[in-house]
């Protein structure tokens, strides 16, 4: 993220930051494209730089086959990296798809420079993670892991992963989401 002539931007103004606007469900990449003319107009070059819908890849699964599909990380967001004052404050707010910034209503609050890096550099390039569609209550078959090719019925979702029960003596087994296909 951080090239050596956006360092030097970022230190010759240090009220250039990143900042998180909250847009309308499925307009994030609009907003983006409007903040993008915006950034090329007269009026807005010298306040916005850049803006970013971080996206990452994953493997959907379905029947069987894998496709490659880009999911918003944060879906209703967008980043945007810019100097706030007054001016363009009022005109990002008042952009097509925009309901306001992070923070207080008239003060949005900037990420931190190791949040927007975070972020930022996840969004541009790790391996596309692998995702299933499966619901409580569906059947599936373990594909990898100890518990290979063994059939069972779906108990539960979380973050860590899949709640599965399995003809083992009636005990329910824990797996990852990606180790799993739906019957």
């Amino acid at each position: 993220m951080a090239d050596k002539e956006e360092l030097y931007l970022r230190q010759a103004n240090p009220h250039r930051a990143w900042y998180v606007i909250h847009t309308y469900s499925g307009y994030e990449n609009k907003v983006k494209a409007n903040l993008e003319r915006l950034m090329h107009s007269a009026s807005m070059s010298d306040m916005l730089f850049n803006v970013v819908v971080p996206v990452e890849d994953e493997i959907e699964v379905r029947d069987g086959k894998e496709k490659v599909v880009p999911r918003k990380v944060f879906p209703g967001y967008v980043l945007v990296d810019m100097i706030v004052d007054e001016h363009s404050w009022y005109v990002v707010r008042n952009t097509t798809g925009v309901t306001g910034f992070v923070g207080s209503e008239k003060h949005p609050i900037p990420l931190t420079a190791e949040e927007a890096e975070r972020i930022l550099s996840g969004a541009a390039g790790s391996a596309p993670k692998r995702r299933a569609k499966v619901s409580v209550g569906d059947n599936v078959r373990i594909a990898s892991g100890a518990f290979e090719d063994y059939a069972g019925k779906v108990m539960s979702i979380d973050s860590s992963g899949l709640r599965i029960q399995v003809d083992i003596e009636g005990t329910p087994i824990d797996v990852e989401i990606n180790q799993v296909e739906v019957i």
